[in-house]
């Protein structure tokens, strides 16, 4: 039996999860808005750093475009392009520089065939079949018979490959941050306290990807700890 007076005690992992992901959030938001004040020695913009430290590495297939939205920068390797949001591409702050050379990060790791790259582009399609069946198989499961049953232990299974596509991702985050900080203080786009600045926002950044991961883990448990493969009357 969980709980008391129809309680459900494993619901504070869930509220754990949320916790961070918030506090995350927050942590990114307010460092990226912190540092978008401070203007880069260089002036440089983010659009303008980007396309030089991807020419720094040889790389001139991938094309620098802007995109609308609030952080919403990422690379597309299926197009070879660098898009960057409104705050970071024509920004000449110490943010935009920072989130402008993670993305050129990812570029790199996909121009020398990086292997977790490679691995988290592979596991996308099976996440999403995993997120999208998941929940579904569990309350199927539930209707037709009861928790253990196998459909429910399927939806859990289904689960486990949104929880590893999140830890898949933590690597390639965290080496497209330190590619992006070693060379801008390399070729001389920051200087000084500019560096351990975007070093900074890199770091608030991808605390939003080990709070998703740490997310997905809480609920993972918490459905183990409901159901996970034994069968109540």
């Amino acid at each position: 039996m969980y709980g008391y007076y129809g309680f459900d005690p494993t619901i504070i992992l869930v509220l754990i999860g949320a916790a961070l992901s918030m506090w995350a959030s927050a942590r990114v938001n307010g460092t990226f808005k912190k540092y978008s004040g401070v203007r880069s020695m260089t002036g440089m913009t983010g659009a303008e750093a980007a396309r030089r430290l991807l020419n720094s590495q040889g790389i001139f297939d991938v094309t620098v475009q802007h995109i609308s939205g609030q952080l919403t920068d990422h690379y597309d390797p299926r197009t070879k392009t660098v898009n960057l949001s409104d705050a970071v591409y024509g920004s000449a702050s110490v943010s935009a520089i920072g989130v402008a050379a993670h993305e050129c990060g990812h570029a790199m790791q996909d121009n020398e065939a990086y292997a977790p790259l490679r691995l988290r582009a592979a596991f996308v399609p099976v996440a999403n079949f995993g997120s999208t069946l998941s929940w579904p198989l569990i309350l199927i499961g539930l209707l037709i018979g009861g928790a253990g049953s196998t459909i429910v232990n399927i939806g859990i299974w289904m689960f486990v490959l949104v929880v590893l596509f999140q830890l898949v991702t933590l690597p390639v985050e965290f080496n497209a941050s330190r590619r992006a900080v070693t060379l801008l203080d390399r070729i001389g786009i920051l200087h000084g306290d500019e560096v351990s600045q975007t070093r900074k926002v890199l770091g608030a950044a991808a605390l939003t990807y080990v709070a998703a991961a740490a997310g997905s883990i809480l609920q993972l448990l918490r459905l183990i700890i409901l159901f996970g493969g034994r069968r109540r009357d």
